[in-house]
C-alpha cells in the first residue's frame, strides 16, 4: 500500500475512534429533553475533539413563523457575553505585539476617560476587579445606535464601586471600555481589528457585529417567554457594547475559536497563560476568572475554561477542556435558559476518564 493511502486509512481510523468515544443517540436525547424542558425555539450545538468536529447539529427553528431550520455552520445567534472571550484574544494579540500591557493603567490608552478616585489596570478591568459598574435598571434594553466611544457616556461618570483589586464584580461596561483601549492601542477601528487579527486568522467566517438595523438572512430571530408563551423579544442595539456582548456567531465558529485555547495558533503560549490564570483579590482569594474567561475544574479534576452569555433572545455557552482536547459550543435563541443540567449531561457523555 502506498504511503498516501496508508495515511488516508490512518486518518479514517483515527476519526472512527473519536466517533466511537461517545453515544450520539444519548447526546441527541439529552438535547431534545433540554429543549423540551426549557421550551427553546432553536438550538445549535457543536463538539470538537482534537480539532475535529465530532458532533454538530441544529435543532428547532431560527425563525418559528417561517419554519427556518437551525444550521450549525451558518445560523448566527447572539453570543452575548462570550463576546468578552473573543475580545480577550484581541487584547492578547496586542500584548504579543508589545502594543499593550495587561498591568498598565487604563489612562495610558484612554486618557480622556473621567478620572476616578483610584487608578486601575487593563487586567483589573478584564478580570472584573476594577470596580466599574454593570447595568443599572433596564439599561440592557438600550436601543440607541452609538459608537463604542459614545457608548462610554452611559457609565463613564459613575463612581467606582470599590477600590480596584479588592473585590470581584461582573461588569459588561468594563469591556466596553476595553474595546476603546484596543482601538486606541492598535490605532485601528475595533471591529476591523477583531476581523483582521482574530476572526479571519481563525476562519471564523460567520462571526460579526450584531447590527440591529441591518438585514441578515443568517441571523436568528430572538425570543422570550412571557406568560408561558414564546414571543419575539424587544429590539435592542448592542453595537456600542460589542466587546462585552454584541457579537453574532455560529457554534462551528465558536469551536474554532475555543480550540485556540487548547493549541494556540495566533497568540503566544505566554499570553494564553496570562488570560487563563485566575485573578487574585486583596484578601488573597482567587476569583476563578482570568481575562475574559472563567476557570474551574471538571468532574475528573482537569482544567475547564468557560464563558456563558445571556441577553435578549440569547442564552449561550462555550466550554473548553484543554486536557481532553474537547470544545463544546451551545447557542440558543431564547432568553434566560437554564443550562447547568444540560452541560452536566454533555460532560457525562463526552468527558471520559482515562
Amino acid at each position: 500500500m502506498k504511503l498516501y493511502n496508508k495515511l488516508i486509512v490512518l486518518v479514517l481510523f483515527s476519526t472512527a475512534l473519536v466517533h466511537a468515544q461517545f453515544n450520539k443517540k444519548e447526546a441527541i436525547k439529552a438535547t431534545q429533553n433540554f429543549i423540551k424542558e426549557q421550551n427553546i425555539p432553536g438550538l445549535s450545538v457543536t463538539v470538537s475533539h482534537k480539532g475535529n468536529n465530532i458532533w454538530s447539529e441544529g435543532f428547532g427553528y431560527s425563525d418559528i413563523e417561517n419554519k427556518k431550520e437551525v444550521l450549525p455552520s451558518s445560523t448566527q445567534f447572539r453570543i452575548a457575553s462570550i463576546s468578552k472571550t473573543l475580545t480577550a484574544l484581541g487584547l492578547a494579540k496586542l500584548v504579543d505585539n508589545k502594543q499593550l500591557g495587561f498591568d498598565e493603567s487604563l489612562y495610558k490608552y484612554v486618557p480622556d476617560f473621567p478620572q476616578k478616585e483610584y487608578d486601575f489596570t487593563i487586567r483589573q478591568i478584564a478580570g472584573h476587579t476594577a470596580g466599574i459598574r454593570h447595568y443599572n435598571g433596564r439599561e440592557f434594553l438600550i436601543n440607541n445606535k452609538m459608537s463604542i466611544v459614545k457608548g462610554l457616556d452611559v457609565f463613564k461618570d459613575s463612581d467606582l464601586l470599590f477600590k480596584p483589586g479588592t473585590r470581584f464584580k461582573y461588569s459588561t461596561y468594563g469591556w466596553n471600555l476595553l474595546s476603546v483601549v484596543i482601538q486606541n492601542a492598535a490605532n485601528k477601528d475595533f471591529f476591523e481589528f477583531m476581523d483582521d487579527e482574530v476572526f479571519s486568522p481563525l476562519k471564523m467566517n460567520h462571526t460579526k457585529l450584531d447590527i440591529a438595523d441591518e438585514q441578515n438572512a443568517n441571523r436568528t430571530k430572538f425570543y422570550m417567554i412571557r406568560k408561558g408563551k414564546i414571543t419575539t423579544g424587544p429590539q435592542v442595539n448592542n453595537e456600542f457594547k460589542a466587546a462585552g456582548g454584541g457579537f453574532l456567531s455560529t457554534t462551528e465558529d465558536l469551536v474554532l475559536f475555543g480550540n485556540e485555547f487548547i493549541k494556540p495558533q495566533i497568540i503566544s503560549n505566554n499570553s494564553l497563560s496570562e488570560i487563563t490564570t485566575s485573578n487574585i483579590i486583596s484578601d488573597n482569594k482567587k476569583t476563578n476568572y482570568g481575562i475574559g474567561i472563567s476557570i474551574s475544574k471538571t468532574k475528573n479534576n482537569t482544567l475547564k475554561l468557560s464563558h456563558s452569555g445571556g441577553g435578549i433572545g440569547a442564552s449561550s455557552m462555550l466550554l473548553i477542556y484543554p486536557k481532553e482536547d474537547i470544545t463544546i459550543a451551545i447557542l440558543t435563541n431564547l432568553s434566560r435558559v437554564k443550562m447547568r443540567n444540560y452541560i452536566k449531561s454533555l460532560e457525562n457523555i463526552f468527558l471520559k476518564k482515562d
